[in-house]
């Protein structure tokens, strides 16, 4: 029960983020390119891989703090920081052709689901 409420209540606090970042960086650059999603799936990619390394190497972080802020916060702040993170694994571990895969399989099937939900969304 303890994960589940760092869950919900790192989780609340990176949806806010997420809205008060990408709202705060549109207001500077505008909305020509997704620069606001752009930004925190940057923040999410770096966190990701700060939290992950540091807490698996260091005893200063609880698993159910880890998870808390990587399910929690970064889930609610972004998912594309897994995918960075599982990513980068797979490049470390040797495995170029599965990564490369995960990064074509998941950008395509994302806009491939995002046009399908445009499609579905005008058909109502």
């Amino acid at each position: 029960m303890e994960t589940v409420l760092y869950i919900a209540v790192f989780g609340a606090l990176g949806c806010l983020s997420r809205y008060y970042l990408s709202g705060w960086v549109y207001e500077l650059f505008g909305r020509a390119f997704p620069y606001g999603t752009f930004a925190v799936n940057i923040v999410g990619a770096f966190c990701i891989g700060l939290i992950m390394e540091f807490s698996l190497r260091s005893a200063l972080v609880s698993p159910q703090l880890r998870i808390g802020l990587t399910i929690g916060f970064l889930g609610g702040l972004t998912t594309f920081s897994t995918f960075s993170y599982e990513t980068f694994r797979l490049l470390e571990d040797g495995e170029l052709l599965i990564a490369s895969a995960n990064v074509l399989f998941s950008v395509m099937t994302c806009l491939v689901f995002t046009w399908l939900g445009i499609i579905v969304a005008k058909a109502l």
